[in-house]
């Protein structure tokens, strides 16, 4: 039996690395530890395969996240960890957007935590 390996570009990052889809025990991945919950929110996000980099980056958002519910009142959020600002327009970050809890399905989303701008940007 021939194991299936190939080189894939992650998603998030564009870090290249070698999925080892039919090894999970020695693909990169597998090396990193996510908590239930990380598993359950990328079985339900639109990305393929991650890097192992992204996948703990991830877990230790989502993490933070559920600890820290997204703020009320527009005021409160805070620049640099919601948001930032360029060429004086308001640019959310991965973040804000885990807080919110829902992806917004737009394909010019800066920082789609949900893998959504991924697929928009491979189906062209």
């Amino acid at each position: 039996m021939q194991l299936k390996h190939e080189q894939k570009q992650c998603p998030r990052c564009g870090a290249g690395f070698e999925c080892k889809v039919g090894d999970v025990v020695n693909c990169q991945c597998y090396e990193v530890k996510v908590q239930a919950r990380t598993n359950e929110f990328l079985a339900n996000a639109y990305y393929d395969c991650l890097c192992k980099n992204c996948l703990a980056e991830i877990d230790k958002m989502l993490t933070f996240a559920q600890s820290h519910p997204l703020p009320q009142q527009g005021e409160v959020l805070v620049e640099g960890l919601h948001y930032y600002k360029k060429d004086n327009q308001v640019v959310y970050t991965e973040l804000y957007h885990l807080q919110q809890g829902q992806c917004c399905h737009q394909p010019n989303c800066t920082h789609c935590a949900y893998g959504f701008r991924a697929i928009e940007t491979n189906n062209g």
